[in-house]
């Protein structure tokens, strides 16, 4: 048996704000936009998702539980530091620089909402 992931939710202020963020930042696409209620989006395989929730109106703060240190792991196959440098120099704010630890590079950046996604290389 094999378990997958396929989504997870990001705490958002504004959906169409956010998808135009992974879309224009990360490189990703829109899989599903809902009016209603969500906006799925994620690299182009489309392997894995992310739904973008929005948990308040629009330019108002999620609340703080919603929104941090998410635990959410991007890899990149291109060159690491290559990567770290094209974020950095699209606006991205980097919680943590790239860093060299024992295991391998790490380096943790900040969506426009405040959530923190950690990046390694792919392999």
């Amino acid at each position: 048996m094999t378990i997958r992931g396929v989504s997870a939710a990001i705490a958002v202020r504004d959906r169409a704000a956010a998808s135009r963020w992974y879309v224009d930042t990360l490189g990703f696409r829109i899989f599903d936009d809902d009016p209603e209620h969500w906006t799925t989006v994620g690299d182009r395989s489309g392997k894995f998702r992310f739904h973008l929730c929005e948990v308040s109106g629009a330019g108002k703060k999620p609340p703080r539980s919603e929104v941090g240190n998410t635990g959410l792991l991007l890899t990149t196959d291109e060159p690491f530091l290559r990567t770290c440098a094209r974020l950095k120099k699209a606006g991205v704010r980097f919680s943590m620089p790239a860093k060299k630890l024992p295991w391998g590079w790490l380096a943790k950046f900040l969506g426009p909402d405040g959530n923190e996604f950690w990046l390694m290389p792919a392999d």
